[in-house]
């Protein structure tokens, strides 16, 4: 008898044990689940240009964190990577390129890309070392731009905006001008336009040609100073609001939408302010 009962005993043993390793499995499962969807940090990669895009998004780090994300920045020094690796999902969003920029790349490489919202506008500049305005271009002068053709009318509207050029009468959108537009060029300007924008710094230090339109973002990142050096700049107006850019449907997210509504907020939009003192210009929606 007393042999039943040890062996029963050892049964019931077992069985409880095996049902506190059921329960206690079953109570860490849940637990890593909360941990997963609730109290771990969100991980966001976004790519960027260095300057200034990198810039600012180092500021929204401490920002961000506070709700709970985690951003990772990625720097590019290209226009073209940074789509590719969207597209690719090695990041998950960027923030280098302004939307006549994106819809050309959306139109060109078939990218199911959307604009998540505009941070900021970086007026670009004619830099030159030969001359100190536009006026004093000579007869014949060569003005030297990027290759990148989204920014061809971008470049030929501010061109016409300083008197140097006009553009037809019938073109309905001058941001979309090319140099075949030009109606009248009193000064028979030339223009080299197979330069890729990361090198026009270069060109300008290399003092080639009579002048050369730099990116703000590029300008800064080789020193320059956009509002002091460059002989004419665009205008605050400029509609070349640089986005973030997500995989469509992304935009959606909840750390997406926190990390525009970061960068939109006061704090950055001072650091933008302050920072770049007008070089770059901050907008509010």
């Amino acid at each position: 008898m007393k042999k039943v009962l040890s062996f029963l005993f050892l049964v019931g043993l077992v069985l409880s044990l095996v049902a506190c390793g059921t329960a206690t499995e079953e109570e860490n499962t849940t637990g890593a689940d909360e941990d997963a969807t609730g109290d771990e940090p969100v991980e966001l990669v976004v790519g960027a240009s260095n300057v200034p895009h990198a810039e600012i998004l180092e500021e929204a780090v401490p920002l961000l964190e506070e709700q709970g994300i985690n951003l990772e920045i990625v720097p590019f020094q290209d226009y073209i990577l940074p789509n590719k690796a969207l597209a690719d999902k090695e990041i998950d969003a960027n923030y280098f390129q302004h939307i006549p920029y994106l819809n050309a790349q959306i139109a060109e490489n078939g990218y199911d890309f959307t604009n998540a919202g505009g941070i900021h506008i970086e007026p670009i500049g004619v830099y030159s070392k030969k001359y100190k305005s536009l006026e004093e271009l000579p007869e014949g002068a060569l003005v030297i731009m990027s290759s990148s053709v989204a920014d061809h009318g971008r470049i030929l509207t501010m061109l016409q905006d300083q008197g140097l050029l006009t553009l037809r009468e019938d073109l309905e959108d001058t941001t979309t001008a090319t140099i075949d537009d030009i109606a009248e060029n009193p000064k028979n300007i030339e223009f080299k336009t197979d330069v890729e924008a990361a090198l026009l710094p270069q060109i300008y230090n290399n003092d080639e040609g009579d002048a050369v339109l730099i990116n703000t973002n590029y300008a800064i990142d080789a020193g320059l100073n956009p509002l002091e050096d460059a002989i004419a700049i665009e205008g605050p107006e400029s509609p070349y609001v640089n986005v973030i850019a997500v995989r469509t449907g992304d935009e959606n997210s909840e750390s997406i939408k926190a990390l525009v509504e970061v960068l939109r907020s006061e704090q950055i939009q001072n650091f933008i302010k302050e920072k770049y003192e007008g070089a770059v210009v901050p907008v509010s929606e």
